[in-house]
């Protein structure tokens, strides 16, 4: 049995409970978290022959209001230190198409723009909760009282899969905190925040202001705030895909002074109001941590086989980025569903999903805790001849694996026989031809800027159709940049 007790202590919120019937439960799951990772776990778990799964206990637990992750937006803004619930910002657009980004057979609906906004991902998550019951029915709701009760529950599986943007990773610079203490040169009051805090570019207006980090959110911020703040610089390592408008490129910061910013390369900017951190997020689980079943080390690379550790951006030893090969407890009685980053979450999420609910029905399935040590043990090793730390890139899968990760996960399954083999991929063709596109988003653009979305969208319901509307659309994109000259760097396309 997984004790489950400092979860709970943990988790302010609600529950949701699944009974399977009236006699003690034969096994019992716990999964955290309700967004795209926990929906697709619990779909996968439902979806398992009722003769593997007659009178299990199914427990979904979520800390927030509603199914929808990092989708759902903030009840309430948070102001620093309190952090708020999602990093989600009004002007959130997603940064991939959206036909790569759903769960297998479940497009989203009909009329959907290809590059929509937040709203549009937070519907698909409450639909695809809806569709597949797994938010009705025999489920009851389980609070946690205003007096403080506590429950305690015991699992015998536990499902990880409250996502990693939570805890900002905020990086501290020699001499920030003088700058900070004085007013700027326009005496504004001088900030540093991380971008979990950002929210209305609006609020810039009349400012200067620098931009860290050169991810998908650091070039969305540079591209909003050019719009109305008096000068944006945007600092990082590289800046192979730049944000658009009259952005100043700049290196990364190497310390403040009293009045300037200065930069790697020497340069100074005098006239700052505002430094907005888009530098990512430490990987921790705090419910694990309290718990005493994952430590903390950061930027470690030493590993423990009796316990799991994080080092920030690493969290070790897993087998396959899912299940804990710590010595505590069976193979499969500790799994994480999410942990992968730069995909398309919601394939990725169900692809794991069902890897890791049929290992919970047999255990049988995997190897020795030894022998998937051996595994992992050359699977970091095969990172390292291709020049990658695995204790520094985390689960990042690399050189566009992503595909061949979920393959092979469904791929161990058919071999063993645990689900028939349709002769088919877990990851169709359209997805992978998908990947290949380099002129969809230029080409979206410009169907906005013609207001012809309509005209492309007529008729587009089925996977079928998506996968034909992006074909024809780079194309169409492709064949009228070459008509006018025009070059663009390659796109970084995530999938």
């Amino acid at each position: 049995m997984f004790d489950l007790r400092q979860i709970v202590l943990s988790l302010i919120g609600y529950t949701l409970l699944r009974h399977g019937n009236t006699n003690p439960p034969q096994r019992s799951v716990a999964i955290v978290g309700a967004g795209s990772a926990g929906l697709a776990m619990l779909k996968a778990l439902v979806d398992l022959p009722d003769e593997l799964t007659g009178g299990w206990e199914i427990v979904l637990y979520e800390q927030r209001r509603d199914v929808g992750g990092i989708w759902l937006p903030d009840s309430r803004p948070a102001q620093p230190p309190v952090l708020p619930e999602t990093p989600l910002y009004p002007l959130l657009h997603t940064n991939t198409p959206i036909p790569t980004m759903t769960y297998p057979g479940f497009p989203f609906p009909p009329g959907t723009p290809l590059y929509p906004s937040h709203e549009c991902v937070e519907q698909y998550h409450q639909d695809y909760a809806l569709h597949y019951n797994l938010e009705e029915g025999s489920w009851d709701v389980v609070v946690e009282d205003h007096n403080g009760h506590k429950i305690r529950r015991s699992f015998d599986h536990l499902m990880v899969a409250n996502g990693h943007n939570h805890e900002p990773h905020i990086l501290t610079y020699p001499g920030q905190d003088d700058w900070l203490s004085r007013r700027s040169a326009s005496s504004w009051e001088r900030e540093i925040i991380h971008s979990i805090f950002y929210r209305e570019p609006q609020r810039y207006a009349n400012r200067t202001v620098v931009v860290v980090g050169t991810g998908a959110s650091g070039r969305d911020m540079a591209s909003q705030l050019v719009l109305y703040a008096r000068k944006v610089y945007h600092s990082g390592r590289s800046h192979s895909d730049p944000a658009t408008g009259p952005v100043e490129l700049k290196p990364e910061i190497s310390n403040f002074t009293s009045d300037a910013v200065v930069f790697a390369d020497g340069s100074r900017a005098h006239d700052v109001d505002a430094v907005i951190l888009g530098t990512g997020y430490d990987l921790r689980i705090p419910f694990l941590e309290d718990g005493g079943e994952a430590l903390v080390k950061p930027k470690s690379s030493k590993r423990d086989d009796r316990v799991l550790t994080t080092n920030l951006r690493y969290l070790f030893p897993l087998h396959q980025h899912v299940f804990s090969l710590s010595s505590s407890y069976p193979t499969n009685a500790l799994a994480f569903i999410g942990l992968p980053i730069f995909v398309a979450n919601c394939p990725s999420d169900f692809a794991q999903s069902i890897y890791a609910a049929h290992i919970i029905a047999n255990g049988s399935l995997l190897g020795s805790r030894e022998e998937l040590l051996k595994e992992l043990d050359a699977s970091e090793d095969e990172l390292r001849s291709r020049g990658y730390d695995p204790y520094y890139i985390g689960h990042r899968l690399v050189d566009g694996s992503s595909f061949d990760y979920q393959d092979s996960l469904i791929d161990y399954l058919k071999e063993r026989k645990a689900i028939p083999d349709d002769g088919t991929n877990f990851v169709e063709d359209w997805r992978r031809e998908a990947g290949t596109f380099q002129h969809l988003k230029r080409g979206w653009h410009r169907v906005e800027e013609l207001g012809e979305q309509g005209t492309w969208l007529q008729g587009v319901e089925t996977e079928k159709d998506w996968a034909d509307l992006m074909k024809r659309l780079d194309q169409w994109q492709k064949e009228w940049e070459k008509q006018h000259g025009l070059v663009f760097p390659q796109e970084t396309v995530i999938f």
